[in-house]
């Protein structure tokens, strides 16, 4: 667990959709030595090349949203609470009674508490009624709005979940804000970091993308920008090992998962079959997953252009979109270690066989 370093700086960074400069200051830092080029295409997304400086050979796009869920200054109350609004999905029940931290334009950083009225002496319908966002508020424990401008708070400044990471009682298991999909990053990072020196018969696109909480914008531009000609989107799925889940196979330990769809794309069959043999052949623990809602990058990536051979693949991970979401270790080890696997495999010949199997 050299990594758990990489691992900690990744899941704390904050960077909510438009807001993620200080992950790609980041994922720039970690990957630079490790790739041949890097740019950005025009929403922020961070797009870094390993050439393998030959004509005509395929160009793979691997994709992880570097954005997370939280919150925007809406507005400054007198009083100097203040009101936010949504960046993301989140299930308001959760919201309440937690840490945050706000970011001035200046990149100055303060503390917060989402406030909650204690029960005593509420009724029955108070207590069990989940509260409007609108009737939420943060607390910065200052006495009213001059305060709140003093400090350089305004309005439009990003509001982002205070979590510190931590290794689990077992040891295996990762506590940490972001990791949707965060954990794709480091996936991405790694996983270029240890194909340094490797000589491979494809380009490699490794694409941090921007507001995927949002509308899966980054990838949209991103791809335009690359081109590719197979692609894989990086991101997280649910863990079913949690009271009164389906009985399915993605948990934590498990291993990677292949995404057979979800609700914005259906896996190209031909490489969905072709990243099972790799897992196979190389011993790589992995189970399946489908989902019939929500998205990842590749719901923008295959519509690209005439279309991209294009599937997703996923960690469990228990709890995203909130504070305390977790995954495995293991199961992280195995996804750079697949991808790794696939990028050594993929050339013309199997380009040729991908294209082919739609009508073979």
């Amino acid at each position: 667990m050299d990594d758990l370093k990489l691992l900690k700086e990744i899941s704390e960074v904050n960077g909510i959709s438009g807001f993620e400069k200080n992950v790609a200051k980041l994922v720039k830092k970690e990957i630079s030595d490790s790739v041949d080029e890097i740019n950005f295409d025009n929403l922020g997304s961070l797009i870094a090349y390993k050439r393998t400086n030959k004509d005509n050979v395929p160009l793979v796009m691997l994709s992880a949203h570097m954005d997370e869920v939280g919150f925007l200054v809406k507005s400054i109350e007198e009083s100097g609470l203040i009101r936010i609004t949504n960046i993301g999905g989140w299930y308001n029940h959760i919201i309440p009674n937690q840490s945050y931290v706000i970011t001035t334009k200046q990149g100055k950083t303060y503390f917060a508490v989402s406030g909650a009225q204690p029960p005593h002496g509420m009724s029955a319908e108070q207590r069990n009624k989940v509260l409007d966002l609108k009737d939420m508020y943060l607390d910065l424990g200052v006495k009213d709005k001059k305060m709140v401008l003093d400090l350089g708070i305004n309005v439009g400044d990003s509001v982002t979940p205070y979590q510190e990471f931590r290794v689990m009682n077992d040891k295996k298991t990762l506590l940490g804000k972001a990791w949707d999909d965060r954990i794709g990053v480091a996936s991405l990072i790694t996983t270029a970091k240890e194909l340094k020196n490797e000589q491979l018969n494809c380009d490699v696109a490794y694409a941090f993308t921007v507001q995927e909480e949002v509308g899966l914008r980054g990838a949209k531009t991103s791809a335009q920008k690359i081109k590719p000609d197979i692609a894989f989107a990086i991101d997280v799925t649910f863990s079913y090992d949690l009271p009164n889940s389906a009985n399915d196979p993605a948990k934590l330990g498990n291993g990677v998962c292949l995404s057979v769809m979800d609700g914005s794309v259906i896996a190209h069959r031909g490489l969905f079959d072709f990243v099972e043999e790799i897992a196979k052949k190389h011993n790589i623990q992995y189970c399946y997953d489908m989902l019939s809602a929500g998205g990842t990058d590749s719901g923008n990536i295959h519509t690209t252009g005439d279309g991209v051979i294009t599937m997703t693949i996923s960690l469990p991970c228990r709890y995203f979109h909130s504070h305390v979401s977790m995954i495995n270790y293991d199961d992280y080890v195995s996804c750079v270690n697949l991808l790794k696997e696939v990028l050594k495999a993929i050339d013309n010949e199997t380009l040729n066989k991908l294209k082919m199997s739609k009508y073979n």
